[in-house]
């Protein structure tokens, strides 16, 4: 049975997956236009835009202090620095296939992190169903043709250490949402996005004496699109989601629903992308929905210990 206080959470967590899964369509748009690093600092750009006047109507209400950042400082280095960092560089040397199944061992090392860090506990039923939704995962990727290239060692090493990152975040978001409010983390968040980002564009367009071809890609309408549903919502809106559902929910439960956003994203290639769907994205599928069900509704070693 679920909490009446754990409700929204869930749902906060659906709605970030959903949003996630689909945000892989609009990636796809904007790196045909732009270099990945300049599509994340136009991210966080409107990112940070959409989040000043979300403050400035009184949507969102922020109250950070200049000791609060120091102590959030840390979740924003893992993310979205290290993990967008990590991730964008990786992708140039492995497949997304590759990356898709390193990605889904997120929930894996987060578990690790938060037994050791949160000290919690898990039973032998979540820990398989979590398992189990990794291996749905592997499957929709092994179901489309994936196999390994070993030429791609340095894109795969990049990658993990952007799954290392998203679950160090996971862990450290978990216990700073104790103390802090969601919309004080995604400030801070959305801010060191920001400047990183934009930082490393500005540097790198310098370098090559390139300033001038900063904001071309946005004559491009679709690019447009693009960069105002990754900046909005699926940069400011998942991280206040995130957050919220932090403040609820424990890592380990939380981290295994980045693997609905791979159903969502399947979801949305064969809706609009025209893409087939095949009995190996239903089993996976079905394993993706088992595993998650099972880690997050399943009770806990300490749970099963009181009811005895």
């Amino acid at each position: 049975m679920i909490q009446n206080h754990s409700k929204k959470a869930y749902f906060a967590a659906v709605g970030n997956a959903c949003i996630v899964g689909l945000s892989f369509l609009f990636v796809k748009t904007a790196l045909a236009e732009a270099d990945p690093i300049d599509t994340l600092s136009h991210r966080f750009t409107v990112s940070l835009a959409a989040l000043l006047v979300a403050v400035w109507i009184g949507w969102m209400k922020v109250k950070v202090k200049a000791k609060d950042v120091l102590s959030i400082l840390p979740l924003a280095v893992f993310y979205p620095a290290l993990f967008f960092a990590f991730q964008a560089f990786g992708m140039v040397n492995a497949t997304s296939s590759e990356a898709g199944i390193i990605q889904a061992t997120v929930p894996i090392f987060t578990m690790a992190l938060a037994v050791y860090f949160l000290k919690e506990q898990s039973s032998a039923w979540q820990k398989a169903s979590i398992f189990l939704s990794v291996a749905g995962v592997v499957y929709l990727f092994i179901g489309n043709g994936f196999h390994l290239e070993t030429a791609n060692i340095k894109g795969t090493v990049l990658i993990l250490l952007s799954v290392l990152s998203l679950a160090g975040y996971s862990v450290w978001a978990r216990k700073l949402a104790r103390t802090f409010k969601a919309a004080d983390l995604t400030m801070v968040i959305i801010v060191i996005g920001f400047l990183v980002f934009n930082s490393l564009s500005v540097i790198r367009h310098l370098t090559n004496g390139t300033l001038s071809s900063f904001y071309i890609p946005f004559q491009k309408p679709l690019f447009t699109l693009s960069i105002l549903y990754l900046g909005i919502l699926s940069t400011l809106v998942t991280a206040w989601l995130s957050n919220f559902a932090f403040s609820k929910i424990e890592a380990t439960k939380l981290s295994v629903f980045n693997h609905l956003a791979t159903l969502v994203a399947l979801a949305g290639g064969v809706a609009f992308l025209g893409e087939k769907l095949a009995y190996s994205h239903l089993i996976g599928a079905g394993l993706i929905i088992l595993g998650v069900t099972g880690a997050n509704f399943l009770k806990t070693s300490k749970e099963n210990a009181r009811d005895h």
